[in-house]
């Protein structure tokens, strides 16, 4: 049988040369990275065996055993229980936790676990208490609403999970204390105002002063508001109404 747990392996914010890449992090606890389906590609009927504690994501997971004995992992939509049948298929009943092609999902349903290309697995709505709408067809597009107000298009052979993320108390937490963060591998972060002139372009000054400059920068001096530094995803076209802002 597959092994649905092992490891994870520590990076620390380091690349491949051994250079920091991504400050303000490391020194986090040993954890077991499990494996999750994303993909739902199997066709045979599943029962939840157990609803278990991830401590790698903000959402809890299910524990699926199949007809034919091989066990999985996914994400824990709200309702989803112990005991309860799930199934992947285009004739799939639309209740939480079965998966079918949004083709064959109802305008209005809520979903999560959405392909962005078919076959290669869930990449939008996985976080927790996160779930977006089918809002309309549009010939091999079907068209899916984000928390966000955004509208965009995906192919309709992509599939999706029926229902909302659970956990949806979790935006709600609040850190006791700093060491929760440190147990994360989240490091702490010091104002550029309170450095010295050398560390940072806000540092210096004499007692507690502003940033000295018309344009806000970075450490490493690059201006921190404006344009943004990387590419457009291959996605981005198929955006039909970007996000609202507030």
């Amino acid at each position: 049988m597959k092994r649905l747990k092992q490891i994870r392996k520590k990076h620390s914010g380091r690349d491949a040369t051994g250079q920091v890449a991504v400050r303000h992090q490391g020194g986090e606890n040993k954890q077991f990275l499990r494996s999750i389906d994303f993909k739902r590609d199997k066709d045979l009927e599943g029962k939840v065996i157990a609803i278990e504690y991830d401590p790698n994501r903000n959402c809890e997971i299910a524990l699926v055993q199949y007809q034919d004995g091989e066990k999985r992992y996914i994400l824990c939509p709200v309702g989803l229980k112990t005991g309860d049948k799930i199934i992947s298929g285009e004739n799939a009943d639309i209740k939480a936790g079965n998966t079918l092609p949004l083709s064959k999902i109802p305008m209005g349903t809520v979903v999560h676990n959405v392909e962005l290309t078919p076959g290669k697995g869930g990449q939008i709505a996985r976080g927790a208490g996160v779930g977006v709408t089918v809002a309309a067809g549009e010939g091999n597009f079907v068209q899916i609403k984000m928390p966000s107000g955004e509208i965009r298009r995906i192919l309709a052979a992509s599939k999706a999970t029926i229902g909302q993320v659970g956990n949806i108390t979790w935006k709600d937490r609040t850190w006791k204390k700093a060491g929760a963060k440190r147990h994360m591998g989240i490091r702490p972060s010091v104002r550029g105002v309170a450095m010295n002139p050398r560390s940072h372009p806000h540092g210096g000054g004499e007692g507690r002063s502003g940033i000295g400059m018309s344009t806000p920068k970075t450490y490493a001096g690059r201006a921190a508001v404006g344009n943004r530094r990387r590419p457009n995803k291959y996605s981005d076209k198929y955006i039909v109404s970007r996000r609202k802002k507030k």
